[in-house]
């Protein structure tokens, strides 16, 4: 041995010598403590012990003896007994269910030293079998220490802030012990023997050690709760895996090595090619990794949710706005469905009467949904209750709160819908999530309900805000347009009464009678009209009917469809429209200039939107109790969120220079002749609306005949 390895192996015996003195004093202390029932883990004693062991014999033997050895192992696991302690130290055993696997695994791999130490005894003068021993124990001390280290890290940062100073001491022993021992063990590894000047060092780091574990002891008053990411959580996991991942490695390819020749290359090469294929078809598999974190969540943890990491990400999807972002409507459901980890889903909003409809869909464009969604009756029981329903409950028969009934066919039909979330503002229900079922199928349970309810609250303030500020909007729009409009009496009353002066001073003055004739018929035409125009822009808001007079007479919606078609006839290189109305008489209570209005302008949007030569299909029928006109196209469409957010609203038009008020005009002529307009469109398929009219004669249109002035209010709105 040189002079320098003299040097260090002096140092070594000294430093071993001075550790496991400290390490016995401080054992006898802690005991004392102890004994007098102040806060001192006995975990920490027995690992105290171990060390005081240990280091003597390291100081006596050194450190390639079998029983320093030995020592070493039963050091190693006291210490991790000080983890398992450290994480159950406020005595909430719940909180080492996520670790305690980690923990048995790292403790059987460490007991494994035992079994190769025996068989190096055994292997005596066998050096090629030794040095393989001395390897996979090498590789296996490292796996422990590597696992360890990140149970320490997670021990520290997974507890409470106001105890991390208290456990900071022990924390810190154990990562410069462990921290130590891996750089040791790696250039262990690496020239295959026993470093003389980095096991000396191992009794200085030691001292030091003790000497963080004693300042620990006198500081440690309280506990600390372990409270552990799932993101740390599953770095953890994934370290271990990649540790065994390696051992097993090393295992075969020493296994392969063995077999010699030819053969050994060919296995080599076919297992690394399996290898690799296996990596590259699983590593970018979406299921897989869905897979892993449901099995995590559900085996590693108290609560499924990281519920910080979730609020950060709903906060961050539904924040998002400004152009190239998806509507408000649309991020609602992708934030819902992001919670559970569905692929898709949609939101159904209340319709006119009560009903829900669909607004938007999120990745699931196969979703069928009927014209009138959900009724009004299920909308109402979703509402009261708040209830989140579970498809997969009730096609399983399984009926809480009376929802087996309150659910539409079309939704416990459909398997691909998971769940139904209500979003409730002030119990009162502003949407409808329909949930699609997750690539991983797994049941909900109390914690998606709890996480779901509030998520729910959460969006409906959202959507009622939205919804708020666009009918502020929309109010600021139509005062403006009022304002207008009275610009506009104020010149043509003045203007009127110009002309009917012009018209009297004419004739009075005028001496030619066939001039004085002509301008009398030209002037009186001209005023009759313009004050035909003033006194129905007078009318709104006056209360008075449409016209002088006029009533709602019974009449046949047959004669007024066969009617309108005749306006559009067919011609070359424009839609055309065809008339169904069958031979049953259907007699509505409608204004007629009122009826007509509407239809003309569905007829003339479906013409528009319609493909040359394509066909625009008007159609009519007599329903218990009703009278339904349906106008079809196969134009471009509509997707469901313009139909929810732009149809309907004024003042928004694809049409320059358009006022956008047409589809609102007619919809509130509709409603105002006591029906209603319903509407099914799909991009890329066409568009049908539906008007509704109680049937003359009928009940509905006894009772409900259209109150004087209902239709001129209507267009009171409009203007």
């Amino acid at each position: 041995m040189t002079q320098a390895g003299v040097v260090w192996t002096w140092v070594g015996h000294t430093a071993f010598a001075l550790a496991a003195f400290a390490a016995v004093v401080l054992a006898m202390w802690l005991i004392e403590r102890w004994r007098r029932h102040r806060p001192t883990s006995r975990a920490v004693i027995v690992a105290v012990l171990a060390s005081a062991v240990w280091a003597l014999l390291e100081a006596a033997l050194g450190a390639p003896a079998v029983p320093t050895q030995l020592a070493d192992v039963v050091r190693n696991l006291a210490w991790l007994a000080v983890v398992h302690a450290l994480f159950a130290r406020d005595g909430r055993h719940e909180s080492v269910r996520p670790v305690r696997p980690v923990l048995v695994v790292l403790a059987l791999v460490e007991a494994l030293q035992v079994v190769l130490l025996v068989l190096v005894l055994r292997s005596e003068g066998m050096m090629a079998v030794q040095a393989v021993v001395f390897r996979i124990a090498l590789l296996q001390r490292l796996l422990v220490i590597a696992g360890a280290l990140v149970l320490v890290h997670n021990l520290y940062a997974g507890a409470i802030a106001g105890h991390r100073t208290l456990i900071w001491w022990t924390c810190g022993a154990l990562a410069l012990l462990w921290g130590y021992d891996l750089n040791f063990f790696t250039i262990a590894y690496i020239v295959q023997g026993w470093p003389v000047e980095l096991v000396a060092m191992r009794g200085v780091v030691a001292l030091f050690a003790l000497a963080l574990v004693a300042t620990g002891a006198l500081r440690a008053e309280t506990g600390a709760r372990f409270s552990p990411s799932r993101t740390v959580a599953f770095q953890s996991l994934s370290l271990l895996v990649i540790g065994g991942y390696m051992l097993a490695m090393v295992g075969l390819a020493k296994s392969i090595a063995w077999l010699g020749g030819s053969v050994s290359v060919v296995v080599q090469l076919g297992f690394a090619l399996a290898t690799t294929m296996l990596v590259l078809a699983l590593m970018p598999s979406a299921r897989l990794r869905r897979w892993l974190n449901v099995m995590l969540s559900k085996h590693f943890f108290q609560h499924r949710y990281d519920y910080r990491a979730e609020w950060l990400r709903f906060t961050r999807t539904i924040g998002r706005s400004g152009e190239g972002e998806l509507p408000l409507h649309t991020r609602v459901v992708q934030a819902v469905a992001d919670i559970t980890d569905s692929a898709r889903g949609a939101l159904l909003v209340p319709g006119d009467t009560g009903e829900l409809v669909l607004a938007a869909r999120w990745q699931w464009p196969t979703l069928d949904v009927p014209a009138g969604g959900i009724p009004a009756a299920s909308a109402a029981f979703l509402e009261r209750q708040g209830f989140i329903v579970d498809l997969d409950e009730l096609r399983a028969g399984v009926d809480h709160e009376g929802e087996l009934l309150a659910t539409p066919p079309w939704l416990v039909a459909d398997e691909t819908i998971w769940a139904l979330v209500p979003l409730l503002h002030f119990d009162r229900l502003v949407g409808l999530v329909v949930l699609g079922r997750p690539p991983v199928a797994r049941k909900l349970d109390w914690e998606d309900f709890d996480l779901l309810r509030v998520v729910g609250q959460t969006l409906a303030s959202y959507i009622a805000e939205a919804s708020g500020q666009q009918a502020l909007m929309d109010a600021t729009r139509f005062d403006e347009f009022n304002r207008r409009i009275a610009f506009v009496m104020h010149d043509i009353k003045n203007l009127a009464s110009q002309l009917g002066l012009l018209a009297r001073n004419a004739e009075r003055h005028a001496d030619n009678p066939a001039f004085r004739q002509d301008m009398l018929l030209t002037l009186g035409n001209a005023a009759d009209k313009l004050n035909t125009l003033l006194s129905r822009l007078s009318r709104y808001g006056t209360g008075h009917g449409d016209r002088p007079g006029e009533t709602a007479a019974p009449l046949d919606a047959r004669g007024v469809v066969e009617g309108l078609a005749a306006r559009w006839p067919s011609v070359a290189g424009r839609a055309h429209v065809t008339v169904d109305a069958g031979s049953a008489p259907c007699p509505v209570r409608a204004p007629r200039e009122a009826l007509e209005q509407v239809l003309a302008h569905l007829v003339q949007n479906a013409v528009d939107a319609s493909p040359a030569d394509a066909v625009v299909r008007l159609a009519v029928s007599a329903e218990v109790g009703e009278v339904r006109i349906t106008v079809s196209d196969t134009g471009s469409g509509m997707s469901a969120e313009f139909v929810r957010n732009a149809l309907f609203r004024p003042f928004v038009s694809t049409k320059p220079g358009g006022f956008g008020i047409g589809a609102f005009e007619a919809r509130e002529l509709v409603k105002a002749m006591r029906g209603r307009l319903e509407v099914e469109s799909r991009e890329g398929a066409g568009t049908r609306f539906a008007i509704r009219l109680p049937l003359a004669g009928s009940e509905a249109a006894m009772t409900n005949d259209p109150a004087p002035g209902a239709l001129m209010n209507t267009r009171q709105k409009v203007a």
